[in-house]
């Protein structure tokens, strides 16, 4: 007998979990099952981020990211003051340290005022107010960025989900999607379950997930890892709060920077390189069917053609401790080598269309009774409690 539900969310990430929880607060006794393929929640990208709440200055004024950033990030600090969850709003710098970084500087403070965002432009002098060890030669202040524990928050968005109604299904994966007249049969960790909708929030396997239920999503996963260091605790003194670098537009990662986290460890990075799985978080981890279905994909040699030079530099700063460690200098002077602790990596599911094109913003998609979450880049997990709420709407009036 195949279990009944109206709404089966794939993928016990942030976003899977904060969309069943919205499903039952919108539509009380919605019949809602979540599937996990790991034995618990949060396993990938959520449980291995810097805890940033990001306040929505890096957005393009009117894209999902700078909506969703903005409204999420006053929502989470609520929900985590609400929930007794470990949260702090500590602002961040964004520190320019070279004359031709100050045109990309002023441009994201007029972006972050238009996004509604409180923007203090500062001198030496100001940056060294915040970070007396950190050197720049301008910046800007952001006072409603944030830190939090992400985990905690998944998993009170699980609580919060079962007490509604919804069961939550771990060590579940989803093998095999029959469309139906009267909606899907899901094959699922030696199950069978029928729902009227299938929503997709599976991260670095949702291209997969969405061809599964028989959709093209038009666009592939191209996972990238952000490797990590941290200050030693004798050198956590060093920083006091969040210090990033001044972006470059042409790439969607915000470079090497460092965070103080809600535990008083301080994290140094993410670089940025290829993967060689979609769970491959060291070098040592390499997936063959993973790397054939990217070097397939044209999408890959095209980012490779036009991002070369960048990666070089990427991958000389994860084979280079010395590299990385000159890489932290330029914000950091005082940081030695000695000084950085290897920390856990995580893997940013990166949507790529066919053309080479990182996709930036929030992507979604869906045909009829599918809802697919293709993209969902940090802030994500900031954004978690809007996002869930937009694809719970798009779920129900599918379900309608």
């Amino acid at each position: 007998m195949s279990e009944k539900y109206d709404v089966v969310v794939v993928g016990g990430g942030i976003v899977g979990l904060s969309t069943a929880y919205a499903l039952t607060v919108a539509r009380p006794g919605v019949r809602v099952a979540l599937l996990e393929k790991e034995p618990e929640f949060a396993a990938h990208q959520t449980g291995r981020n810097s805890g940033v709440i990001h306040s929505g200055v890096y957005y393009k004024p009117g894209s999902l990211k700078a909506k969703y950033a903005t409204e999420g990030a006053s929502a989470m600090v609520d929900f985590c003051r609400e929930q007794g969850i470990a949260h702090e709003v500590t602002g961040k710098l964004i520190v320019a340290t070279r004359a031709d970084e100050l045109p990309r500087l002023a441009a994201l403070a007029e972006r972050g005022r238009a996004n509604g965002i409180p923007v203090t432009e500062l001198d030496r002098a100001g940056i060294a107010s915040y970070e007396p060890e950190v050197t720049g030669i301008a910046g800007l202040h952001i006072g409603t960025t944030g830190i939090c524990d992400f985990p905690a928050v998944a998993r009170r968005y699980a609580e919060l989900a079962a007490k509604g109604g919804a069961e939550l299904l771990t060590s579940t994966p989803l093998t095999l999607v029959h469309r139906r007249a009267d909606g899907l049969t899901l094959h699922a960790g030696g199950r069978e379950l029928h729902c009227e909708v299938l929503v997709n929030c599976a991260g670095l396997y949702s291209d997969r997930i969405a061809r599964l239920a028989g959709d093209e999503p038009g666009v592939r996963i191209v996972p990238f890892r952000g490797e990590y260091y941290e200050l030693a605790p004798h050198r956590r003194s060093l920083v006091r709060g969040l210090v990033y670098p001044v972006p470059d537009p042409a790439f969607p990662f915000l470079g090497v920077h460092l965070t103080r986290g809600v535990h008083g460890d301080v994290h140094v990075g993410p670089n940025a390189v290829p993967a060689l799985a979609r769970e491959g978080y060291d070098w040592r981890t390499v997936s063959l069917p993973d790397l054939a279905e990217t070097a397939r994909f044209p999408g890959t040699w095209k980012i490779a053609r036009r991002h070369w030079r960048y990666e070089l530099g990427e991958l000389h700063r994860s084979l280079s401790k010395k590299a990385f460690t000159t890489a932290v200098r330029r914000l950091l002077p005082a940081v030695t080598a000695a000084d950085l602790v290897p920390a856990t990596a995580g893997v940013r599911a990166q949507a790529v269309a066919p053309d080479g094109t990182l996709l930036d913003d929030f992507a979604f998609a869906g045909s009829g009774r599918t809802v697919h979450v293709l993209n969902a880049p940090s802030p994500a997990a900031t954004a978690s409690l809007p996002i869930g709420r937009e694809i719970a709407s798009r779920a129900l009036r599918a379900l309608s």
